[in-house]
C-alpha cells in the first residue's frame, strides 16, 4: 500500500477545495484546503508537502509565486498548477520553472485516478510501469465531485 501523501490544495475559488478534497481524500491524500493565497504560503513555511495543487489566478498572490516559494523550500515538492484559463504561455512559464503538470479546470475523478497514478503513487514519485502518458493527458483535466 502506498504511503498517505499530504497535499496542500490552494484556489481562491472555495468552491474547487470543496469538491477536490474528497476526490483527493479518496486517494489516501491528506489534504489541506486554502482559498486565501496569503495563508497557504504561511503553511507551506511551516510544512513540507508532497504535493501542492494551486490555482494560477488569484488576487494578492498568484500561482507561480506559490510555485518559486515552495520548490525554494521544498524542491521534492511536486506542484500541479490548475487553472480556468488554459493560456499556453502561462503553462510554459510554470513548467520551466518546475511544475510537475498544469492542468485545466474544470476536471473529473478519473482525472484524479490517473494523477495519482501517474505522480502520487509513492513518496518517491516513481512513474508507474508502462503508463501511457497520452492518456493522463486527456483524462486528467476533467475533477468535479459528483
Amino acid at each position: 500500500m502506498a504511503q498517505r501523501l499530504d497535499v496542500l490544495l490552494l484556489d481562491d475559488e472555495p468552491i474547487v477545495g470543496k469538491r477536490l478534497k474528497p476526490a483527493l481524500s479518496k486517494l489516501d491524500c491528506e489534504v489541506e484546503v486554502f482559498d486565501n493565497p496569503r495563508l497557504a504560503l504561511q503553511r507551506l513555511a511551516e510544512k513540507d508537502f508532497d504535493i501542492v495543487v494551486t490555482d494560477i489566478r488569484m488576487d494578492e498572490v498568484d500561482g507561480i509565486q506559490v510555485l518559486e516559494e515552495t520548490l525554494k523550500k521544498s524542491p521534492r515538492t511536486k506542484v500541479i498548477m490548475i487553472t480556468g484559463y488554459a493560456m499556453m504561455s502561462v503553462a510554459r512559464e510554470a513548467m520551466g520553472k518546475g511544475a510537475f503538470d498544469f492542468i485545466s479546470k474544470p476536471f473529473s475523478h478519473a482525472g484524479c485516478s490517473c494523477n495519482r497514478q501517474r505522480g502520487f503513487n509513492t513518496k518517491a514519485f516513481k512513474w508507474t510501469a508502462g503508463y501511457d502518458t497520452s492518456c493522463y493527458r486527456t483524462c486528467h483535466l476533467h475533477c468535479i465531485d459528483k
